[in-house]
């Protein structure tokens, strides 16, 4: 699958799952459940213990229409190791030259995290295939549209303060899609292996999104 596949299949759901995996066991558990509910792409983020080994042992057992990405990339060098382990794509949460160059020069999709205009371009013109906009909590769906309005052109992810209440008004806004967390993939729902409630919630997240591009 290359770049742009991976990231026509972010943006028709229009919905990342972010999550800080325990094992490559539940972070294919979970792929599964989100995928059922419409959601195709989870970012593990790097904080989590061993996140290399557990994205390197899902990768190789993965469904094909199931992306998984390393999130909270600071360095190139961590971009470098998540990539070699099979990273599908790569999330920062702050604009690094170095990690863009990094990703582009294995072809891998890669979103910076910016927040003012001036970042925000400087991702894109360093070859950014799409901006998180992070903490979108400070500024809300109002900041999305604000943005949007003097640089259309650009794909922006909001992430930080998504809510299933609040996801229709980001897409409409001009969020390209959105990056969700504990609302939609957390501990307790996790370690219940309550794997219906999260299709459930994967399947109202993505509906969101749907009522959002309708306008």
């Amino acid at each position: 699958m290359g770049s742009q596949d991976r990231l026509d299949l972010i943006r028709k759901a229009g919905v990342i799952a972010i999550m800080r995996a325990k094992s490559s066991e539940q972070l294919l558990q979970a792929a599964e459940a989100i995928r059922a509910g419409g959601v195709c792409a989870i970012e593990v983020t790097m904080t989590t213990p061993g996140a290399l080994s557990i994205i390197e042992q899902a990768t190789a057992r993965r469904d094909q229409g199931v992306l998984f990405g390393a999130g909270t990339v600071l360095d190139p060098e961590s971009a470098r190791a998540a990539i070699l382990a099979g990273a599908q794509f790569i999330v920062g949460p702050s604009f690094n030259p170095a990690v863009v160059e990094m990703c582009k020069r294995y072809s891998i999709p890669v979103l910076p995290g910016a927040y003012t205009p001036t970042e925000i371009i400087a991702a894109w013109e360093s070859g950014a295939d799409m901006v998180k906009v992070f903490p979108a909590s400070v500024g809300g769906p109002p900041l999305i549209k604000a943005l949007k309005a003097p640089l259309p052109q650009i794909d922006l992810v909001p992430v930080g303060g998504v809510e299933l209440d609040n996801t229709a008004e980001f897409i409409r806004a001009g969020s390209a899609a959105v990056g969700v967390g504990g609302s939609l993939i957390n501990d307790k729902v996790l370690e219940a292996k309550d794997f219906a409630t999260l299709t459930e919630r994967a399947r109202r997240f993505v509906e969101e999104v749907a009522r959002g591009r309708a306008r």
